[in-house]
């Protein structure tokens, strides 16, 4: 619903530099979800790096993706829920987003079954479920404000996906 005037004036540029280097505003969308998809996958390399072991991983990248979320409120905003109804362009990025995360999770929770940390499970399962999990209370922190996702999301959440998994309370 942006005009192009509006994005002019928020990027403090021109409608000629705009026009350049997105050829409609579709493009210019996309190119913010990347934007936001990279700012994500910042956010979780930078929260796993400190972390041991594959469910220390999982932990610290659920905390560096709800705080991002909660850093980025009103592009959570747009993306998760005003953009739902544009068209495959958007929704083959989202799924692109999404499934790089999903991999991301995966992986470490394919660690933990390695390390005993975890019981042997279908883990494509439990990333899927755990997303949805994710999902649902960002989307109600979007809608509501409720919960809180630095101060009540995480350590709430942390402990039920946790015991989903199997995993030994930490």
């Amino acid at each position: 619903r942006a005009r192009v005037d509006d994005i002019v004036r928020a990027s403090r540029t021109s409608k000629g530099a705009v026009s350049h280097h997105f050829p409609n505003k579709e493009a210019l969308f996309l190119a913010l979800v990347d934007e936001f998809s990279a700012r994500l996958a910042e956010a979780v390399a930078v929260g796993i790096a400190g972390a041991h072991g594959g469910l220390g991983k999982v932990q610290a990248a659920l905390t560096a993706g709800l705080e991002t979320f909660a850093r980025h409120r009103e592009l959570a905003r747009i993306l998760l829920l005003e953009s739902v109804s544009l068209g495959p362009a958007y929704q083959s990025k989202r799924l692109e987003g999404h499934g790089r995360f999903a991999s991301l999770i995966q992986a470490y929770l394919d660690d933990a079954v390695a390390e005993g940390s975890i019981p042997s499970q279908d883990t494509r399962v439990a990333t899927l479920a755990w997303l949805g999990a994710v999902n649902e209370v960002v989307i109600q922190w979007l809608y509501s404000g409720r919960p809180d996702l630095t101060t009540e999301a995480v350590p709430a959440l942390t402990p039920l996906l946790l015991r989903s998994i199997g995993a030994a309370a930490q």
